[in-house]
């Protein structure tokens, strides 16, 4: 939400630059986000009067003005409509810098010299309105600088409002924050009617058929105005806070709004069909055209105001097209109501339309304070909209609303806090809040909070106000008692820090993901229709469709991660991610939440350099990745307790040809592989080749332990033998591997793959693959004799297991 220092000190003396006073609001919770200077670079622009006003010989648009600068006359050429003889106008002179940075000179228009240009009220960065000269109050004197006479030098807080702080939604609001920190007295602003019509109740009738989505509903009738454009100060103030100014009727509810936090509408009277407002909830399939002219489809979650026979507004929200206040427009009906919070946020998010009204509806409003919001509007129609106010007010109230006692107990607050805060002390804080505090007894108060502070209800709320007031770094810094205990650390969160460390280690940055995301995903991975990632558990109030679903996959995060650093070219990524996805399961309604750990890989793995060539990420740089991972986690690679990488066909966002499912004793724990082109591209990655690997952690609990064990050095040397075999192209070196350790047993130590080709050597459907084999034995010296015929035993198994030969030469 965005204030004005300006109109904070109508209503509480400020002696502080604006951001001493940021830094002040930020430490009583409402934090400044950011301070932008307004009204600036106007120093140069003067006060000009005109003295006549000639049309333009050459130009029919055009016309010659005669402006007295309060030191000499001069002829500026304007295109204005809205010039009149006498009128006070602010001019540029040749030389003068404007807000957007062009600098004014003298020039000949249509053979007319222009000395300067009178300045519309956008051309000064002041509003948006372009419709003509900005026309100055007649009591200024030409000659003399604008930021001198006008006040349109300002600065602009955007302030941060929690959900729990509706109160501050508003310039008072913030104001009576301000007043309570510093110890001033809050301002109200002056509001003076006079009721010259008719009662109320001879021209209009409000009926709620729906209490509990309206508890309470005013209004008030205004007739005989005069619909103009507000004056400037108010729609500088609109245009400062992002509001555009439209019509005095429509400005002063905006105003209205963000002076006192509650919304107000303004229906145009004559309009509305025998004189009459229904308060009533929505039929299903019910249509509406809004202010924004888009027709909408209602149901049973929205509340809307009626006349006599039509809609005529969605409650809370947006008014409606035909009830709005038009250039004919000349009575006014003025609603000032509380909406119930859940009803407004239902119906805004069915509807998909936000406002500043359902902004403030679906946090609460003062329902204490339609009254004065509804008589301070009426006070300024009065004033720059003439007309007669009607004699009274409706108001359905049925439930007045009664403010809870709350007693707080000193001991207990100083207990929270670490401090020892008097009990009067205490008390003032909350009278300063506009509380009414009553003392019970030495250690007790009793406090009542006013209707504004809806967030007020519990003793701890109040002892938050204290520390707010007293001052967060007022509080003093102590260490917590924190007891030891003996309970140890769960397994996988010891994974859990180990793989982090490793994984940083190997040059991976940890990120974080959103655990919610598309239903597309699925398609997008091409998963087929009986995997669990189509088992999406759904939200029942999802942010956009984008994220309606819990995610059944850690990929989708990281290749939109991949994404979106692409876009600002950061295109060599090393990422990983440790987190749950959730699986529904149909026969209950909590899903199976899995812990996976994911890596992606893409981008360029070495930059070129004077001593190496740049060489982009390849399989083997995640497979990698995996196999050291694995091994620093205790798992050895190969052997009857260790890893494999077997080549798959069950995980379609991979490139078949180059990826492999991850196997440890038997069991499935992971993936690695290209992502295929085709989620590539639906990515909008089809320039990069993306590399990832996945980890099912869950598995890996369940089937291995991480205790590391001691291994002694070798006592007896060992003993190398070379195969090389020429095998079908479909055999796969793991299978290969297996057998040897299968046959060699207990003597095999390690196989280690040197060679591997393809080509014209070896016939097409063939491959030659090169392996060496390290023996040793761990209770004494082999025997040479004895290697060679376990060797030879073992080329006679896999020949006679895959059909494969020696490879000759």
């Amino acid at each position: 939400m965005k204030v004005t220092l300006n109109w904070l000190k109508d209503y509480v003396d400020i002696d502080m630059s604006p951001y001493e006073l940021g830094d002040v609001l930020t430490m009583t919770g409402l934090e400044v986000e950011g301070i932008e200077a307004a009204g600036q670079s106007l120093e140069d622009i003067v006060v000009a009067r005109i003295l006549s006003i000639q049309p333009h010989p050459d130009a029919d648009k055009l016309s010659l003005c005669r402006v007295d600068t309060g030191k000499d006359r001069v002829q500026v050429v304007c295109a204005a409509e809205n010039l009149e003889q006498g009128a006070l106008v602010p001019l540029a002179l040749p030389g003068t810098k404007l807000p957007g940075g062009e600098v004014i000179k003298e020039t000949m228009i249509r053979g007319e010299i222009s000395t300067g240009v009178l300045l519309a009220e956008d051309e000064m960065k002041l509003t948006t309105d372009h419709s003509g000269v900005m026309i100055l109050p007649s009591d200024l004197t030409p000659g003399t600088s604008l930021p001198s006479l006008v006040p349109v030098s300002d600065y602009v807080l955007d302030i941060s409002i929690t959900p729990n702080r509706p109160d501050c939604a508003s310039v008072i609001g913030v104001a009576r924050e301000i007043a309570a920190v510093t110890g001033k007295k809050l301002r109200m602003p002056d509001i003076s009617i006079r009721e010259t019509g008719p009662e109320i109740q001879e021209l209009a009738r409000v009926d709620v058929d729906d209490s509990h989505g309206c508890p309470r509903y005013m209004a008030g009738m205004v007739q005989d105005i005069q619909l103009k454009p507000s004056p400037f100060w108010m729609r500088y103030r609109l245009h400062l806070c992002d509001i555009r100014a439209i019509s005095n009727i429509v400005d002063i509810t905006n105003y209205v709004l963000l002076e006192t936090g509650q919304p107000l509408h303004s229906f145009d009277y004559n309009r509305l069909k025998e004189n009459r407002i229904v308060v009533r909830r929505a039929s299903e399939g019910e249509t509406f055209t809004t202010l924004d002219d888009e027709d909408r489809t209602l149901n049973k979650d929205v509340l809307v105001i009626c006349d006599g026979d039509r809609g005529v507004a969605i409650a809370g929200i947006m008014g409606g097209l035909n009830s709005e206040i038009f250039d004919n427009t000349q009575n006014v009906l003025l609603e000032s109501a509380y909406f119930d919070p859940v009803v407004i946020r239902r119906g805004s998010k069915s509807l998909g339309l936000s406002t500043e009204a359902s902004y403030r509806y679906e946090r609460g409003v003062d329902i204490g304070g339609l009254e004065t919001a509804l008589r301070r509007a009426l006070s300024l129609i009065s004033r720059h909209a003439g007309g007669r106010i009607a004699r009274g007010f409706i108001d359905k109230y049925p439930e007045p609303y009664r403010s809870p006692a709350i007693e707080l107990r000193t001991d207990r607050t100083n207990q929270i806090l670490g401090t020892s805060l008097p009990r009067d002390v205490i008390g003032d804080y909350l009278r300063s809040l506009e509380m009414d505090v009553k003392t019970l007894d030495d250690n007790r108060l009793e406090v009542i909070p006013r209707s504004f502070r809806v967030d007020i209800s519990r003793e701890i709320d109040l002892i938050e106000e204290v520390a707010r007031l007293h001052g967060f770094d007022n509080i003093p810094i102590t260490i917590p008692k924190i007891s030891a205990t003996n309970e140890p650390e769960t397994p996988q969160l010891i994974l859990r820090d180990q793989t982090r460390s490793i994984m940083a280690g190997l040059g991976f940055s940890e990120i974080i993901t959103y655990s919610f995301g598309s239903p597309n995903s699925a398609d997008i991975l091409n998963a087929d229709e009986k995997s669990p990632i189509r088992s999406f558990v759904s939200l029942l109030n999802p942010l956009t469709i984008d994220q309606s679903v819990m995610r059944t996959s850690l990929i989708p995060g990281l290749l939109a991660t991949v994404k979106t650093n692409t876009l600002h070219d950061e295109k060599s990524l090393k990422l990983f991610e440790w987190g749950k996805v959730f699986i529904r399961k149909d026969d209950c309604q909590q899903p199976h939440e899995k812990t996976f750990l994911a890596t992606v890989m893409t981008g360029q793995y070495t930059k070129k350099t004077w001593y190496q060539d740049a060489r982009h990420v390849d399989y083997y740089d995640i497979k990698g990745a995996v196999e050291a991972l694995l091994k620093a986690l205790g798992l050895p690679p190969s052997g009857p307790e260790g890893f494999v990488f077997k080549k798959q066909d069950s995980f379609p966002w991979f490139d078949p040809e180059i990826s492999s499912a991850i196997y440890a004793s038997g069991y499935l724990i992971g993936n690695a592989g290209k992502v295929s082109k085709e989620v590539t591209a639906a990515y909008d990655l089809e320039k990069d080749s993306v590399y990832l690997f996945e980890l099912d952690i869950e598995t890996i609990l369940e089937n291995f332990t991480w205790a590391r064990k001691y291994r002694p050095f070798a006592r007896f040397p060992a003993v190398y033998r070379d195969i090389s075999l020429t095998v079908n192209r479909e055999v796969e070196s793991a299978e290969l591997i297996e057998l040897i350790r299968q046959k060699g047993a207990e003597k095999v130590e390690s196989v280690q793959i040197f060679d591997r080709y393809e080509g014209d050597k070896v016939d097409n459907s063939e491959k030659a693959l090169g392996f060496k084999v390290c023996y040793r034995s761990s209770l004494a010296t082999l025997d040479g004799l004895e290697v060679n015929r376990l060797h030879e035993s073992i080329i006679d198994k896999i020949m006679q297991v895959t059909g494969g030969k020696l490879r000759e030469g």
